[in-house]
């Protein structure tokens, strides 16, 4: 984002930069992504807070996807903090793969 060009879509670029190491899709069309949820301050600055699964709740990289999530929101401009929450309801199924993910995966 442009110094002071901080939106929602933003948002949803940084995240699409995001990928579960085993699958070749970012977490935002994998259906991973359950919330976004931002909160204006005073100064002008954001709160952002991010409600996510996993494809399995045993991946152990689940910490590893939700901090690289977290970072790069945080590097956005105009955001004061980004939190990332690992959710388990509803729990995560293929139908919930955005029709471009899945394109990748030959699914469609």
């Amino acid at each position: 984002a442009a110094a002071g060009g901080f939106s929602e879509q933003a948002v949803w670029d940084a995240l699409k930069t995001c990928f579960d190491p085993e699958i070749p899709i970012n977490i935002v069309d994998l259906g991973l992504i359950y919330d976004l949820v931002i909160e204006p301050q005073s100064d002008g600055r954001n709160n952002v807070e991010v409600k996510m699964t996993l494809t399995a709740q045993g991946c152990g990289m689940g910490p590893v996807i939700a901090e690289d999530a977290r970072a790069k929101i945080a590097a956005l401009a105009q955001v004061a903090s980004a939190k990332v929450h690992i959710v388990w309801d509803p729990v995560w199924t293929p139908q919930m793969i955005s029709p471009e993910g899945r394109q990748v995966l030959g699914l469609e």
